[in-house]
């Protein structure tokens, strides 16, 4: 298939680089801060297993222009939530109308905003579960497992953008699965307060007492709200706050597949306050403060992680500074 990656971030590149070497016509746009270094070297990718792959840039497309949307026959669009609006448009602009998108984003808002502007289009709602981190120019590093889910439909597609390396399934019940990730994902904003790595932090009790409550309450919210959650994880989603509170030892015996992770592993949104960037924290924490308030369940640690995010301390902070 002629694939446009719209917005050739870190997910963008990673999954790009799989998708061309299954045999995809493959178009990267993004900006140049990311495509010039690809054009140059290639792009390369890697992850926690030991697995390397090296793509050719002459194997690859890249543009910094959205008329590049023109030709394509799939769109993947993975810009940060703050930035779907306006990829939405570009696609209503240049892409064909028979060309299904897919929105491989996190949170709840990025498949609803590209559905409203694109009435014409297939739009379907994905999930990626992995973290994938940018070690260096042109290269593009996976630290955490899981598989891609995306919303079932006509086409086949999950089997067609399949490879051994990237395998994509297809869901019926996509909503349920988004929220399953987005609980986990509200570790986001946490990780990047305590300017640890993920695995240093899951082995910290403290640090997983707090993660257990901001579950909690995050799964409080939802079942007031009537929204299943479906585990994104090996082990159901009601259990996973119990098991992050047992004891280290325990939790590391239990647990053991949450911790396949890279050592140096963080979370995309440490990098992005690192780097004075746009976090997504308002579709995470946000999506929770705001439901919550909706059907009157407070959401307090929630809240007051989004405002500490949005504050953008330049120090870490411990368990006890974010929630007492």
């Amino acid at each position: 298939m002629k694939i446009v990656i719209a917005g050739a971030g870190s997910i963008g590149c990673y999954c790009g680089a799989f998708l061309a070497d299954a045999g995809h016509s493959v178009t990267l746009l993004g900006r140049p801060r990311i495509l010039d270094p690809v054009r140059e070297k290639g792009l390369s990718v890697t992850d926690f297993s030991g697995l390397h792959l090296h793509v050719a840039a002459e194997t690859l497309t890249m543009s910094e222009s959205p008329d590049c949307l023109k030709d394509a026959e799939l769109v993947i669009v993975a810009v940060k939530a703050a930035a779907t609006g306006d990829m939405a448009e570009q696609i209503a602009r240049f892409a064909p109308a028979s060309a299904p998108v897919l929105s491989w984003q996190n949170g709840m808002e990025n498949a609803r905003v590209l559905r409203a502007a694109l009435p014409d289009h297939d739009v379907r709602a994905g999930m990626v579960p992995f973290n994938v981190v940018p070690p260096q120019p042109a290269s593009f590093h996976r630290a955490t497992s899981g598989n891609i889910v995306i919303q079932s439909g006509p086409g086949n597609l999950g089997k067609v953008l399949s490879s051994p390396n990237l395998p994509v399934i297809e869901s019926d019940d996509i909503e349920s699965v988004q929220w399953g990730k987005l609980v986990i994902n509200l570790n986001n904003a946490l990780n990047a307060l305590s300017g640890l790595t993920l695995k240093d932090q899951l082995l910290d009790h403290r640090w997983r007492r707090l993660m257990a409550d901001q579950m909690a309450e995050a799964l409080r919210v939802l079942q007031a709200a009537g929204h299943p959650v479906a585990s994104t994880t090996p082990l159901p989603a009601w259990t996973t706050p119990h098991i992050l509170r047992l004891p280290t030892p325990l939790f590391t015996r239990i647990a053991a597949r949450m911790l396949t992770i890279d050592p140096s592993a963080r979370t995309s949104m440490a990098y992005d306050l690192m780097a004075g960037r746009l976090t997504e924290i308002d579709s995470l924490q946000g999506e929770i403060v705001r439901l919550g308030k909706q059907h009157r369940r407070p959401a307090p640690i929630c809240a007051r992680v989004q405002a500490l995010i949005e504050q953008k301390p330049d120090v870490s902070l411990s368990p006890d500074q974010i929630f007492p």
